[in-house]
């Protein structure tokens, strides 16, 4: 899977074959068909793989009214972006190109994996508007503007750059929280004794 990640990225989709991943992962092309019966399965796994681990990551802030939504969105960010800057960002926007790529049926699951990722995003956004951490916006339209900042770093990030994954985390958890503070909010940030 991870060769296939790397030439699916590289190549494309549509120019890999299962004889180029074969032919990387030194085998025959039959010893693939032993573990995923078509090149499609192959894809499937590979996106199924990143969803799950990304919503299974998250997935207890869903019911969780007992952690503050600052930090629900701070964990939701970690998150995601050490998933997305982990070795799987070999596989770079392989899910936004080749999401097409997928059988229905495949495609249907791995769109409900994103649906459920967008839920808990936009509950921990909803619980943060209604406690007055965040101010009222949009929840949806900033759900997805947060996944795809997030998403996105796999374009520019290089693992021997100036900054780590959990610093490059901090910094996009520090700019969606500024943009999403509310006047009380900040308020109550400026009197605070802590702050002086």
């Amino acid at each position: 899977m991870a060769k296939a990640r790397v030439l699916f990225s590289n190549k494309g989709y549509g120019k890999t074959s299962i004889k180029d991943i074969a032919r990387a992962c030194g085998c025959e092309a039959s010893n693939i068909y032993n573990y995923f019966v078509s090149k499609e399965s192959l894809l499937y796994e590979i996106l199924r793989e990143e969803m799950d681990w990304l919503v299974s990551s998250i997935q207890d802030l869903e019911a969780d009214d007992i952690t503050s939504p600052v930090e629900a969105l701070r964990l939701l960010v970690n998150n995601h972006v050490k998933l997305t800057l982990s070795y799987r960002r070999l596989s770079r926007l392989l899910f936004d190109d080749e999401l097409r790529s997928l059988l229905p049926a495949h495609r249907k699951e791995i769109i409900a994996y994103r649906d459920h990722y967008d839920r808990i995003l936009r509950k921990i956004i909803r619980r943060g508007i209604n406690a007055g951490d965040f101010a009222e916006v949009d929840e949806k339209l900033i759900g997805y503007s947060i996944a795809s900042m997030i998403v996105r770093t796999r374009v520019w990030f290089r693992p021997r750059g100036r900054l780590s994954t959990k610093e490059i985390a901090d910094i996009i958890f520090k700019f969606i929280l500024n943009g999403l503070r509310s006047d009380r909010s900040l308020q109550n940030q400026t009197t605070s004794p802590n702050m002086i």
